[in-house]
């Protein structure tokens, strides 16, 4: 199984894991961040270096290896963090491990809320916030509940192409999270490399 989901925060995999154990793809630069680092490679986590134009493919292949051999893995397609009010279009180059070990794509639709049912946007890693920086956002609040919404699995085989199976996983989000689709945009050959996060 492949899990796809929104990206809010460094917190996401911990909340995924603490409900489905999942290996996840990251990129290269978490494996050097203090703690998450370490904890992502124990984890088993692959890393993408997003300067090396095909190590996606590269990473891809073992991805799809290991759910031959029954591993579920996750990944977050926006190739980028949000405050969570917001699901952007999904990079399809990280759903192609499931179309090549006819995996079930399972969307995840994740957000973070304050005890009142608002959005506690405190958690979130957007814009030009530090690790330190959202870790201290968090403390300051009294309670943070990770509402996860894991929606119906979609079969790789009944869509055309990974594209139309990301869009797909995109919207199914998006509804889930009662939110607006955000315009879209086309997705660059170099896939994650625009990615600023």
């Amino acid at each position: 199984m492949l899990l796809v989901a929104n990206h809010v925060s460094w917190l996401d995999p911990f909340a995924i894991n603490a409900v489905r154990p999942a290996r996840f793809v990251a990129k290269s630069e978490v494996a050097r961040w203090p703690v998450i680092g370490w904890l992502a490679k124990c984890a088993g986590t692959l890393f993408v270096v997003r300067s090396r134009r095909h190590h996606t493919a590269q990473v891809n292949q073992r991805v799809a290896a290991a759910m031959r051999d029954g591993a579920a893995f996750a990944v977050f397609p926006e190739g980028t963090t949000t405050d969570g009010s917001v699901v952007l279009p999904f990079h399809a180059s990280l759903l192609q491990p499931a179309f090549e070990s006819e995996a079930l794509l399972m969307p995840v639709a994740l957000r973070y809320l304050r005890d009142d049912g608002s959005l506690c946007a405190e958690v979130a890693y957007d814009g030009d916030k530090s690790v330190w920086d959202t870790l201290l956002s968090m403390v300051s609040q009294p309670r943070i509940r990770a509402q996860l919404k894991f929606l119906p699995p979609l079969p790789p085989a009944n869509h055309s192409h990974r594209r139309e199976l990301a869009a797909v996983a995109q919207q199914a989000i998006t509804s889930a999270l009662h939110l607006a689709a955000p315009s879209m945009r086309a997705e660059t050959t170099a896939g994650l490399q625009a990615a600023t996060r």
